[in-house]
């Protein structure tokens, strides 16, 4: 009885990028089941599977189509996205299983396909003889012609959205939803947040650099800490500037920029090049000429 509802149920196609999808969860699928079968080998010494690594992911993915196509119509991928394998043979409409036939023939074309194909590129891969190398022409000229059928296989899929593989176009499965579904209400919201703060971020990542944040800061601190001026001569100078304006220590050999105030030479070179239109922090002049200071500031006059 429950075989016979099973058998009854209506066909509901698959859209293209659900069966891409499958496709793509199936490659993450494999790809993590090998990285955690090889970790179990770290302790091992270096390069201890790769002389049986074509064979150990043939037994791998044999496991993996045991538990998944042939015990239940439908790949991990499939399964996650209510998506079934049907008998595409069949002359009926309604859901068919897979046959173990076909489920065999995915066996050898998917499994057996790539352990072939690994296994004869480490054998002929440092063969020199006249013979091997007619072989291998061979196999790669086949390999080439499988895998331009495929191409055009997958173009004819996305033209009329079934047999997203060439294996299943072989074996004439196809891939349809368990249940039906029902129609899902979209909702843009999130997608206008998203365009709006990429948006936004492209325009900071834009504008920022138009910004020059040092003359900013400079200029910030020249109204937050007024200095009243000093005279311009250069013994008011070496009287009163002990202090450089930019690090605010001890000037390490002085230079003016024709204003009142001292600076220290790497300070103000490093941004007089990072910033030719540089200002005073001070009192705002621009830099006429990075002159050395003639008066020598001495360090005893800290204690005056």
């Amino acid at each position: 009885m429950a075989s016979s509802t099973g058998n009854e149920k209506s066909v509901n196609p698959v859209l293209r990028i659900s069966q891409l999808d499958a496709l793509e969860l199936n490659k993450a699928l494999e790809q993590l089941v090998w990285s955690q079968f090889t970790s179990c080998f770290h302790g091992f010494k270096p390069g201890a599977l790769s002389h049986f690594e074509p064979e150990v992911k043939a037994f791998l993915w044999l496991v993996l189509w045991r538990f998944t196509i042939y015990s239940k119509n439908a790949t991990v991928g499939q399964a996650i996205l209510n998506i079934q394998y049907k008998n595409n043979l069949s002359q009926t409409e309604k859901y068919q299983p897979l046959s173990k036939h076909q489920k065999l023939w995915y066996l050898i074309f998917t499994v057996g396909g790539r352990w072939l194909e690994e296994r004869c590129y480490d054998l002929f891969s440092n063969r020199q003889l006249q013979s091997f190398c007619k072989i291998k022409h061979c196999i790669n000229f086949a390999a080439g012609l499988l895998k331009l059928c495929g191409l055009l296989n997958f173009l004819v899929f996305l033209q009329k959205g079934t047999y997203a593989t060439l294996t299943e176009r072989i074996l004439g499965i196809r891939s349809v939803f368990c249940k039906p579904q029902s129609v899902r209400q979209v909702g843009f919201e999130y997608m206008n947040r998203e365009l709006l703060w990429h948006g936004f971020a492209e325009f900071l990542i834009y504008l920022l650099p138009l910004i020059n944040v040092q003359k900013l800061k400079l200029k910030f601190f020249s109204w937050c800490l007024p200095i009243a001026g000093l005279s311009n001569s250069e013994n008011t100078l070496a009287a009163h500037c002990k202090e450089c304006s930019l690090c605010g220590e001890w000037p390490t050999m002085p230079h003016t920029i024709g204003c009142s105030h001292v600076f220290c030479y790497y300070c103000i070179k490093s941004n007089y090049l990072f910033d030719m239109y540089f200002t005073c922090p001070k009192c705002g002049s621009e830099v006429h000429s990075l002159q050395p200071l003639k008066y020598k500031i001495e360090m005893t006059e800290l204690h005056a």
